[in-house]
């Protein structure tokens, strides 16, 4: 099977194209970048060949792409993927706004390719065995979750919303109320955002704390600012508390770590256990060989978590409730 990767915009695309290269029977055909520098640097450093042009690598007969540039371009990478037959992983957030979302949606559907939206959340080991027991009624019945996404600000496009479509609040939203609605069942029915620029230098919202009720009444919270500095030790978190009927659970998705102290830099961690981006890849890789119908993570799963985000965006620029039907 062969797999291109579209643009090294995105730090997760290191991670999944290692992931890529230890799966036995995956050749990595190539990488692409409008970045001549850095498209050259990891294509010398994965042993591939580099296109400074993506409509080159989806010439070469691959089966899939990895799209991990940056947001606003999803759409036009996605919709030339699908066009050439080849089978797409998203990074999300599936795009900056509902309509590229949708039309990228029925782009993959008509061409018969797969449209998977890089949640790599969804195969973290505690925030599956967190859907087990709620799926096996250990809970009781949900009634309320509280979450949290907290990072650094990663500067450089992200900070673009040309690029970007915002801030905090689309990169960090999306991962949380993803598995919210994974794990609860139930789509998001109104959200009450407040969103604000109390940190970085430049304009750009780094705050974010939204409140949303989901349609079979679970209540949820969700921070999901850039609220860590550079100095932190670790990039930021995902958490997740989730209070049932007869009990309560909380995850943390990102524990796998030792705590190494030194003179010479202070406090670090060091990762070790399982790696969701890989177990994403591999989930991929999987479903293309099977000839699944459709992705385990769809992009209507990527379009839901979106809308979150939007809806955030709109709640907190008209200080009121933002019901998704206002969305459509």
């Amino acid at each position: 099977m062969k797999i291109g990767v579209i643009s090294f915009a995105h730090m997760h695309a290191f991670s999944y194209t290692k992931a890529l290269l230890q799966i036995d029977g995956v050749e990595l055909a190539g990488i692409a970048d409008t970045d001549a520098e850095r498209g050259a640097k990891y294509a010398e450093y994965f042993g591939t060949t580099y296109y400074p042009d993506y409509r080159e690598l989806l010439a070469q007969g691959i089966d899939g792409v990895i799209v991990t540039s940056e947001n606003a371009r999803h759409k036009e990478h996605t919709l030339a993927a699908a066009k050439a037959g080849v089978h797409v992983l998203c990074e999300k957030p599936l795009s900056t706004n509902i309509a590229d979302a949708q039309e990228m949606i029925e782009a993959c559907k008509a061409s018969g390719v797969l449209l998977q939206t890089a949640f790599p959340v969804r195969y973290n080991s505690t925030v599956i065995r967190a859907k087990q027991l709620v799926d096996d009624g250990a809970l009781g019945r949900i009634l309320a979750m509280k979450g949290t996404n907290r990072g650094r600000n990663p500067g450089g496009w992200f900070i673009d919303p040309a690029l970007s479509g915002g801030g905090a609040v689309i990169d960090h939203t999306v991962h949380v109320a993803d598995i919210m609605r994974w794990i609860s069942g139930a789509e998001v029915k109104d959200v009450y955002a407040e969103v604000g620029h109390l940190i970085s230098e430049k304009p750009i919202d780094d705050c974010g704390m939204l409140t949303m009720e989901f349609e079979n009444g679970v209540f949820a919270t969700l921070d999901c600012s850039w609220s860590r500095n550079k100095e932190y030790p670790t990039w930021g978190d995902v958490t997740l508390e989730i209070i049932g009927s007869q009990g309560t659970i909380s995850v943390n998705a990102t524990s796998q770590k030792l705590h190494v102290y030194t003179d010479e830099s202070g406090y670090r961690h060091h990762a070790w256990g399982d790696s969701m981006d890989a177990e994403l890849i591999r989930d991929f890789i999987s479903a293309i060989s099977s000839g699944a119908a459709e992705a385990s993570v769809t992009g209507e799963d990527g379009l839901h978590a979106l809308a979150v985000a939007v809806a955030a965006y709109r709640s907190s620029e008209q200080g009121r409730t933002v019901t998704m039907q206002e969305l459509d």
